[in-house]
């Protein structure tokens, strides 16, 4: 790498023409700044100046160099200046959920959008450990998990908690929904059907529903793509266990009947971001909408 203090100096002495003006400029002594000029022609290996007597002219390596070094004071300028600028309402925020949490929090960041034009969301929708790892290696820098991870690594905070609701067909709203109505249904199976599931028959404290075993339920259907997975139980073709966000988003509800469990079921929300990490003032406009959305 070109020194830089000898960088300086010989742009300094280009733009003068004159090694007296030159030196005087920059608080040295006229064999100082020929001193500067004969090293980095040596680190350079060419020769970057034709001198007439005090003054000079460039030769086309020197020509090369002189363009270089005002490219990287430019690109320093521009790095202190970025440096200094923390905009609150400008920039690129990270994030990454679950699909259910998306399809209610994308929409009021795009709100977002409509206010601040320049405040840009970029979302990822991925399970609880990409997004930990993501976060972890720096291509994300805020998420939501279900599960607190270790302090260790991450900084994490409650935000919230989620029902999960039990989905049913129309037709079960005025029958006792038991294990073995589940069984005769089967499931509308979707990635994280079984961690729902294990969940709400844990916590529901409905005596015919929590010492079911999942592994034991049929599979009536499977697809991972979250705004379909209602469709088939809107039809009247199995059952599923699913947050409130994703059944807030499914335009048919009218055709979904929601179990209620004599306990509510409610999951966690966790905002994390790697630990020590300190984010730019935009995201703290962005996760102020996300409290304010998911309370």
């Amino acid at each position: 790498m070109l020194n830089p203090l000898w960088l300086n100096t010989f742009c300094t002495l280009v733009d003068i023409g004159h090694f007296t003006h030159t030196a005087e400029k920059l608080f040295m002594t006229q064999p100082g700044v020929s001193q500067h000029i004969k090293k980095l022609e040596l680190a350079c290996g060419y020769d970057l100046l034709k001198r007439e007597g005090k003054s000079v002219e460039l030769t086309e390596q020197g020509r090369l160099v002189y363009n270089y070094a005002y490219q990287q004071q430019r690109d320093a300028a521009t790095l202190v200046e970025a440096l200094s600028f923390d905009d609150p309402y400008k920039g690129l925020c990270k994030f990454a959920c679950s699909g259910a949490l998306a399809l209610s929090l994308y929409p009021e960041f795009i709100n977002l959008q409509k206010i601040h034009p320049d405040l840009v969301t970029h979302i990822e929708v991925a399970p609880n450990s990409k997004i930990l790892d993501e976060i972890q290696r720096g291509q994300i820098d805020i998420g939501i998990v279900t599960h607190q991870p270790t302090p260790n690594l991450f900084r994490s905070e409650e935000i919230s908690k989620e029902p999960l609701c039990l989905v049913l067909p129309k037709h079960h709203k005025n029958t006792v929904i038991t294990w073995d109505a589940l069984l005769a249904l089967g499931l509308i199976k979707h990635p994280d059907a079984e961690h729902y599931l294990s969940l709400y028959f844990d916590l529901c404290q409905d005596v015919a529903l929590e010492k079911g075993n999942v592994n034991e339920i049929p599979v009536t259907s499977y697809i991972n793509q979250l705004s379909q997975i209602l469709l088939p139980i809107a039809q009247g073709i199995g059952f599923t266990v699913l947050p409130q966000s994703a059944i807030d988003a499914f335009p048919y509800k009218q055709d979904l009947h929601i179990h209620q469990p004599t306990t509510p079921v409610l999951e966690s929300l966790f905002l994390v971001q790697k630990r020590n990490r300190d984010l730019p003032k935009r995201y703290q406009t962005l996760i102020q909408k996300l409290k304010e959305t998911l309370r």
